[in-house]
């Protein structure tokens, strides 16, 4: 990985990381620490918050075990317009997020939630939430499992009750379990 890595411009691992753990008060996940590294040219901090922002992104999108073509498009447009990264950037951002999600799920999902809830607003993570809705919908039909997983990360991020309600609303024509309802209208 490491040479990858080089071929694509970043310097060596020992550069990238010398000194980064100690300047932040919260330790970092080896997934945000991976995404930090190759988004290398931004300050630390605001790496760290995007890294954090993209991992919950693909946690979401692959709550179903499998992140879909429209999911990940989606990811990447999130990044690029959210996270002001060129298509490349995004593209990569979003890759090595999916595959961290995949490879260490189930022992970073929290950990990255939790850091996130420690270093982003409120405003930040009410704007998360509707990413997350964002990007289960890019199908057209948020799967319960989808909806179980980002309400799992509103509770991590520590929002409201209200709070996570008024974003979901916001998706109902989505919710797939809505949709199955007697008298339900069928898109």
């Amino acid at each position: 990985m490491e040479s990858l890595l080089a071929l694509l411009g970043f310097p060596p691992k020992s550069a990238r990381c010398k000194g980064r753990v100690a300047a932040h008060a919260v330790p970092e996940t080896e997934s945000v620490r991976k995404i930090v590294d190759a988004i290398g040219n931004l300050e630390p901090a605001q790496a760290r918050f995007l890294a954090a922002f993209a991992y919950l992104l693909s946690r979401v999108a692959n709550a179903d075990r499998g992140t879909s073509e429209e999911e990940f498009k989606v990811i990447e447009r999130i990044l690029r317009d959210k996270g002001n990264l060129t298509d490349e950037q995004a593209a990569l951002v979003a890759e090595i997020a999916c595959n961290q999600t995949v490879l260490f799920g189930s022992t970073e999902n929290f950990l990255v939630g939790r850091e996130f809830d420690k270093i982003a607003t409120h405003e930040q993570k009410i704007a998360l939430l509707h990413c997350l809705y964002a990007v289960s919908a890019a199908d057209k039909s948020i799967s319960s499992t989808e909806d179980h997983e980002i309400r799992r990360i509103s509770r991590e991020l520590k929002l409201d009750h209200e709070g996570y309600i008024a974003v979901r609303l916001a998706y109902r024509e989505h919710l797939a379990v809505l949709k199955k309802m007697p008298g339900a209208k069928r898109t």
